[in-house]
């Protein structure tokens, strides 16, 4: 729990002694001071009313450790009963006060403001018409927040097979403000994808005229810099012989990625044929006596 700073208001009082006369310090309340970031404050009162207020009268009430922009804080006032009066400053949103016995309570919002030392006013008039005025400073430190983790970019097509002219739709998620794809099996090789805000991009893609028969790779791109590259399958037009395309930046798969049926070895070999050994006793007799 943060502590809280009490700043006694100081009655304005004009007097004349050999001429010169006393006047109370002007107060911007709009204006981050650069000074120390300790709450620190003054109070006057003053005006065409009967009544003067003693010093204690007016009092305006801060937290005196560092708040943070966003946070709800508490704002304290010790006035006269029946005083009419405004809290305002440039780094607080949305003050709040509540009459009570005693004076009045309440709660400010901290404003996206940089750090700093903040004026804080209090104006108005008391009960018999006099000026009160009260000011501190609140003391402001945004402190060091983790960045937080984009989520890595994600690729998507509508389909990973397609014959000349099929119209495959692209979906790339990024924090990035841009996306694109672009692979040899599409018609112009790059496809711009559109944003809607929120991170997803889309676009549509044409499987090129001139593919041929195999596999291309589908790369793409956010922010300028490549996170992904899939397997997009195609089928030509024409002679189904012709010899299949391998798109070379698509990796073939590991040998420990082969899959092997139950039971069987594979050797990438036919299986070797069965030999039976001939002796005198299995063999004809024109095998027993060839020469």
């Amino acid at each position: 729990m943060r502590k809280a700073l009490t700043i006694a208001g100081v009655a304005l009082a004009s007097t004349m002694a050999l001429g010169a006369t006393a006047a109370a310090p002007a107060f911007a309340a709009t204006t981050p001071s650069a000074g120390p970031s300790a709450s620190s404050g003054t109070g006057t009162d003053s005006g065409t009313g009967t009544g003067s207020h003693a010093a204690a009268d007016v009092r305006l009430t801060l937290p005196s450790s560092p708040v943070k922009p966003g946070d709800a804080i508490s704002i304290g006032v010790s006035a006269p009963a029946g005083s009419r009066f405004s809290v305002s400053s440039a780094a607080l949103d949305g003050v709040r006060l509540t009459e009570e016995k005693g004076g009045w309570s309440g709660t400010g919002t901290v404003a996206r403001v940089q750090d700093g030392g903040y004026g804080v006013s209090l104006t108005g008039t008391g009960p018999d018409g006099a000026r009160i005025q009260a000011t501190a400073q609140l003391n402001v430190k945004a402190g060091t927040t983790p960045k937080p983790t984009p989520a890595p970019s994600t690729l998507q097509l509508s389909q990973d097979f397609g014959r000349p002219g099929d119209k495959v739709v692209v979906t790339v998620k990024t924090s990035e403000k841009d996306a694109y794809v672009s692979s040899g099996a599409f018609a112009g090789g790059r496809v711009n994808l559109k944003g809607d805000g929120k991170g997803t991009f889309t676009g549509t893609a044409t499987v090129a005229d001139g593919v041929r028969t195999g596999y291309y790779g589908v790369d793409a791109f956010a922010g300028g810099k490549k996170f992904d590259t899939v397997k997009f399958s195609t089928e030509a037009k024409g002679n189904p012989h012709v010899k299949p395309h391998v798109d070379p930046s698509v990796k073939p798969l590991r040998p420990s990625e082969h899959k092997v049926p139950r039971g069987s070895v594979n050797t990438g070999q036919a299986p070797a044929a069965t030999t039976i050994p001939v002796t005198a006793a299995t063999a004809s007799p024109a095998e027993v006596f060839r020469g």
